[in-house]
């Protein structure tokens, strides 16, 4: 996993604040049970298919426990995996391990749920111009994982926050009185190399941020016949990002209407985790 400085600190920090969580002041179990200086050697395995995701994640939980431990990855992330396929083995302290196990099993179980839900729907669109991208319907505190996760299932990452980009939407309209205000105002306060999104709900309103010159526009709930006038209307002039009730079992014929984006909340906000067990012996 490559990582910024920043991005590793904040990763530190939730691997710290799960572990705090979950330990607390001590495991009364295990330090009741295993002998201080008792090793042991563990592995981590599947339980059903899926993408894999967080291994390098699930290292670090043990590591910040004992940074003698030894964790050897058996694939890397982004493997697709079957039932009971290993993925890692583990060496040192018993207490180590059994400490570090849920927390370890809770990122890595997360995060390759979010890699095969999103693999599922990049399956579904291969072969088309086309690029699935996420959003900010995500776990607090937990988004750079969740982005991450994104990606290795072949997803995009859309903004990380409301820091990075500008997305004017639909309640930013109805203050501001009308695109034109909003995208004016923000043009007086950004600098020029941020892009402008406006989200629009009927054709009406795409001819409003397409007078603007906005650098994307994203269809919000559209239906395909509108979606289908509204790519003819835009295409050449502005990115065209769909948005907004987006599955399975429709995402094919909205990627054949020529959006450029798709953007589904579903990769993270309901996704199921992927059931990984760690064995002791």
């Amino acid at each position: 996993m490559n990582f910024s400085i920043k991005e590793n600190i904040q990763i530190d920090k939730i691997i710290e604040q799960a572990l705090l969580e979950d330990i607390g002041t001590g495991d009364i179990t295990t330090d009741s049970i295993i002998p201080d200086d008792l090793k042991t050697k563990g592995i981590i395995k599947t339980k059903e298919e899926g993408v894999i995701a967080g291994l390098g994640i699930a290292n670090l939980v043990f590591k910040k426990l004992d940074s003698n431990i030894i964790f050897q990855e058996k694939i890397e992330d982004g493997a697709k995996v079957s039932q009971n396929e290993l993925l890692a083995e583990i060496t040192g302290p018993a207490r180590t391990m059994l400490k570090g196990e849920r927390v370890a099993l809770n990122f890595l179980q997360r995060m390759s749920g979010i890699a095969t839900t999103t693999s599922k729907f990049y399956e579904e669109i291969k072969g088309f111009p086309v690029r699935i991208v996420d959003t900010r319907k995500t776990t607090p505190g937990l988004r750079i994982l969740e982005k991450y996760s994104v990606r290795i299932g072949g997803g995009s990452n859309h903004r990380f926050g409301l820091y990075d980009a500008v997305l004017i939407k639909d309640n930013h309209i109805a203050v501001a009185g009308s695109i034109k205000s909003a995208v004016n105002s923000v043009r007086k306060q950004i600098s020029h190399t941020i892009k402008i999104e406006v989200e629009v709900k009927n054709l009406s309103q795409l001819q409003e941020a397409l007078d603007m010159k906005v650098d994307i526009v994203m269809l919000d709930n559209m239906s395909l016949d509108m979606m289908k006038k509204a790519v003819k209307m835009a295409k050449g002039k502005t990115l065209i990002e769909a948005s907004g009730g987006i599955t399975l079992k429709n995402i094919r014929e909205i990627a054949q209407t020529g959006v450029d984006l798709i953007s589904v909340g579903a990769l993270t906000h309901s996704v199921k985790a992927i059931d990984i067990s760690m064995e002791i012996f």
